[in-house]
C-alpha cells in the first residue's frame, strides 16, 4: 500500500489533530540542564529492551534523526500528514510568566508563512524538573501565575492566531490547556482572555481543558471552570487495563489506591528506579476498554494514540506493547463515529501524538512499522482509496 504525496478530493470524515513535540532542536536551557546538544533523540537512542520482544529502541525511518530548525523537515512532516487525512498540528506551548522555551519551530513556521498546514496550540503549563532521571522534587523552570503574565500571554497569543493558518472551531482559535486545573482561578484567567482577545482580534478563543490522568473533575467539572470543550487524552492512567507482568500488576494496584501525588514520588523513586520496574500492559485490550467507554459529552472530543512505551524516559516505565496498525484503526474508526453526529465543525479527534519517539508514540514512520499507522489513518479519515 503507497500513500498518496497530497490527499486527494474528498473531506476527511473527522477533523483530526495530532499532537506535536518541539523538542528536536537544541536550546541553552536543555544544554545546561542536561548535556549540550540535548534534543529529545537523546533520549530516544538510549532505549534499550527491557524483556525479550520488547520493541526499543524506537528509530525513525523516512525523516531520520531530523532537525525541526530546518525548514524541509517541517515541509516533510505537513505534506505526511494531509496525506493521512489530518487537518493540523497542535503544538505544544511552553510559557513561563513571559519566558518561552522551544519556540523556534513555531516562530519560524510564524515568521515564513510555510509550511501552508494549519495549526494550534496547547499550553503545557506545567513546571519543568528532572522527572525523567526520577527527580521531580529538582524543579528546572517553575510555572507561576499572575495578572501582568496572563496579559503579555494573550497579547502573544493575539497574534499567532491573526495568522490565517491558525486552526478555528465555528469561528474561533482554538487553543488547549494541559493542565486546566492547575490554573489558580481559571474562570477569571479565561475571561480575561476572552475580553482580550475580542478587544485584538474581534472574536474570543474556543478553550479546551485538557483531561489527563490528574484530573480530579470530570467533562462538566472543567467546563464549570469556564472551557468550552475538553479533550480526553490518551493514555490516561486511570484507563491502563491490568497489567500482565507481576512487578507491573503491583504498580497498577498502587496506582489504583493510592491518591496521584502519593504514587508519583513512589514511581520516581530512584531505589525503586534503579531495580528496573516498569508495567506491561496490551494494546489490543487497550483498545477494548476505549471502546466499551460511554457516549462522550457535545463538546468533548477523544485521542487516539497509535503506540506507548515511555521506557526511553523512565524507569519505571509503562509499555503498551502489541501495537498493531489494524487495532489502531478499529480505534479510530470508533473515535470518527462518535463524533459523526456532530456539526461538522466539532468533529474534533486529537491524535497522539505526531512525534512523542522517546514516548514511543508516534505517527511518524519508524524502522519497524513504516507507514502503516499513517495509512491506518488516512483509511479510516478520508473518503477514498489509497492505492495498492
Amino acid at each position: 500500500m503507497t500513500m498518496h504525496a497530497s490527499a486527494p478530493n474528498g473531506a476527511p470524515r473527522a477533523r483530526a489533530i495530532a499532537f506535536y513535540l518541539p523538542q528536536f532542536h537544541p536550546i541553552p536551557e536543555n544544554d545546561a540542564w542536561w548535556g549540550k546538544g540535548f534534543t529529545e533523540w537523546t533520549n530516544v537512542v538510549t532505549g534499550k529492551p527491557r524483556f525479550e520482544g520488547h520493541g526499543q529502541p524506537h528509530l525513525p525511518a523516512d525523516l531520520g534523526f531530523y532537525d525541526l530548525r530546518l525548514p524541509e523537515t517541517r515541509q516533510q512532516q505537513a505534506d505526511m500528514a494531509r496525506a493521512a487525512g489530518i487537518e493540523a498540528f497542535c503544538y505544544y506551548h511552553y510559557w513561563f510568566q513571559g519566558k518561552r522555551l522551544l519556540g523556534r519551530p513555531i516562530d519560524e513556521v510564524l515568521a515564513s508563512g510555510e509550511p501552508d498546514f494549519p495549526f494550534c496550540l496547547c499550553w503545557a503549563n506545567e513546571s519543568w524538573s528532572r522527572a525523567w532521571s526520577g527527580r521531580d522534587h529538582d524543579v528546572l523552570m517553575q510555572q507561576g501565575y499572575d495578572a501582568a503574565d496572563s496579559a503579555a500571554h494573550v497579547a502573544w497569543l493575539c497574534e499567532v492566531f491573526r495568522d490565517p493558518r491558525y486552526l478555528r472551531v465555528d469561528g474561533h482559535p482554538l487553543f488547549l490547556v494541559y493542565m486546566p486545573e492547575k490554573l489558580p482561578d481559571a474562570p477569571r484567567l479565561l475571561e480575561q482572555w476572552r475580553r482580550e482577545t475580542i478587544t485584538r482580534i474581534g472574536v474570543d478563543p474556543y478553550f479546551c481543558a485538557v483531561r489527563t490522568g490528574f484530573s480530579t473533575r470530570d467533562s462538566t467539572g472543567l467546563r464549570a471552570l469556564g472551557f468550552d470543550g475538553v479533550v480526553e487524552f490518551e493514555p490516561n492512567r486511570k484507563h491502563i487495563p491490568a497489567a500482565k507482568n507481576p512487578t507491573g500488576y503491583a504498580v497498577s494496584l498502587l496506582r489504583r489506591l493510592l491518591p496521584a501525588r502519593w504514587y508519583d514520588a513512589l514511581r520516581n523513586n530512584r531505589w525503586l528506579g534503579e531495580r528496573n520496574i516498569y508495567t506491561v500492559v496490551d494494546y489490543a485490550t487497550y483498545v477494548d476498554k476505549s471502546l466499551a467507554r460511554p457516549t462522550l459529552d457535545h463538546t468533548t472530543y477523544p485521542v487516539v494514540f497509535p503506540s506507548w512505551d515511555n521506557s526511553a524516559r523512565r524507569s519505571s516505565a509503562t509499555i503498551i506493547e502489541n501495537h498493531d496498525a489494524t487495532e489502531y484503526a478499529r480505534w479510530l474508526e470508533d473515535a470518527v463515529t462518535r463524533v459523526s453526529a456532530r456539526s461538522p465543525q466539532q468533529r474534533l479527534v486529537f491524535l497522539n501524538a505526531w512525534n512523542e519517539w522517546a514516548e514511543g508514540c508516534h505517527l511518524e514512520p519508524d524502522r519497524i512499522h513504516g507507514h502503516a499507522f499513517l495509512e491506518a489513518t488516512a483509511q479510516r479519515l478520508l473518503s477514498y482509496e489509497t492505492n495498492r
